[in-house]
């Protein structure tokens, strides 16, 4: 049990753990995290195997918040009214966790203080719409002469916009279209991830995985008596293909891109043929 308040310890306050310091709370001195530092601040940390959180007032009055059990082992849940009593604001919802009281403390300076910088990262969902073409010699499926063969499609990517995070998920629409060499075509979709290795305003190099695909496929195969038939076929797989690509900003709002695709796949076997799966597009932001 020690070992596991330890782990949590490390895992919750990794970026406060050299911001404790000693206070004086009653009768006792306690090394205390500034976890929230306004109007209000919250501490805490583990003592004793066990979570405490105290907050403190501008008058620099530090003050435990309790939710300790009674006889029938129900919480009185008195850290609500401790803080109602602070801030006037209602505690009805609010959880004793270092999560939410951190969320509610924030929110209260926040709205004593316009200055006030919040501490708490809230994420804004940003959706880009793409198109793209390109050819590929589709290097998973058996491709004897190696044709190339034409492919569009469309795309949605979801980001966290405000901080232009790293990772991206985007899902995936594109046909592969057959030729007089090579009748093959395919209509796929498929759902993956995106890593911005280099994350910067005017140029972005990405990596890439689609971790599921759906895949309609059609192909015309001799029939064994001197003529041709069509077998069409839907295909679920967890391929893990990768690529790498690049985006290179056209306005503040709008990319153009280039990406190198199924370079490998880690549950998938090549056919034989090193990958030609190239395409350029155009990305912007809904």
């Amino acid at each position: 049990m020690k070992n596991i308040a330890i782990l949590l310890f490390i895992l919750f306050s990794s970026n406060s753990l050299f911001s404790q310091d000693t206070y004086s709370v009653g009768n006792e001195n306690h090394e205390l995290i500034m976890e929230v530092e306004g109007e209000l601040d919250l501490l805490w940390n583990i003592i004793d195997n066990r979570y405490r959180y105290f907050v403190r007032k501008s008058d620099n009055t530090i003050v435990e918040l309790l939710n300790t059990r009674n006889e029938a082992r129900m919480y009185q849940w008195e850290y609500k009214s401790t803080l109602q009593n602070i801030t006037g604001v209602p505690t009805f919802d609010l959880k004793f966790t270092l999560f939410d009281l951190k969320a509610y403390i924030d929110d209260y300076n926040l709205s004593q203080d316009p200055e006030y910088k919040t501490s708490i990262y809230k994420a804004t969902p940003q959706l880009l719409f793409g198109t793209f073409g390109g050819v590929t010699n589709t290097p998973f499926v058996r491709n004897t002469t190696n044709a190339v063969l034409p492919q569009f499609g469309i795309e949605l990517e979801l980001l966290d916009g405000k901080r232009i995070k790293p990772h991206a998920l985007f899902m995936q629409l594109r046909h592969v279209f057959k030729t007089h060499n090579f009748k093959f075509s395919t209509t796929e979709l498929a759902m993956g991830y995106r890593f911005r290795v280099i994350n910067a305003t005017k140029f972005n190099l990405y990596a890439q995985s689609k971790f599921a695909t759906l895949n309609f496929l059609k192909n015309t195969v001799a029939d064994g008596a001197g003529g041709t038939t069509t077998v069409s076929e839907t295909v679920f797989d967890i391929p893990f293909t990768f690529g790498v690509g690049a985006e290179i900003s056209v306005s503040e709002n709008s990319f153009f891109t280039i990406s190198y695709n199924e370079l490998f796949a880690a549950l998938l076997e090549n056919n034989g043929n090193f990958s030609t799966n190239i395409t350029v597009g155009y990305k912007l932001t809904l």
